[in-house]
């Protein structure tokens, strides 16, 4: 009896070839040359930490310690010194609309 073979065998692409392939579209990609990527963007808003720490009631100090911020780090923020970059930037725009998910997620984390 005839082992069944795939019709189209010939264009099947090995895991490891395909490896390679991947691996040269991102030199490609990173050297500026046209390669059909998709990105993905998302837009986080920033947020005015002043205003929202105000918005909760909570002093420099008693923010830091709630959400796991340094204060010297909040004072930067609030004194535009610095800015929130990265999961910061996130956490903050979470907590501008979720404050009790963060405390909740910190809670459950703690034990």
């Amino acid at each position: 009896m005839k082992k069944a073979t795939p019709a189209n065998k010939s264009s099947r692409i090995s895991p490891g070839r395909r490896i390679l392939e991947s691996l040269r579209e991102a030199v490609d990609w990173a050297e500026g040359k046209p390669v059909a990527v998709r990105i993905t963007a998302v837009d986080v808003p920033t947020v005015d930490v002043r205003q929202l720490r105000h918005k909760l009631g909570l002093s420099q100090a008693e923010f830091a310690a709630k959400f796991g911020f340094q204060p010297s780090t909040l004072r930067n923020w609030e004194q535009g010194r610095t800015r929130p970059h990265g999961p910061s930037r996130v956490l903050l725009a979470v907590i501008a609309h979720h404050p009790e998910a963060v405390e909740d997620a910190l809670r459950n984390a703690a034990s």
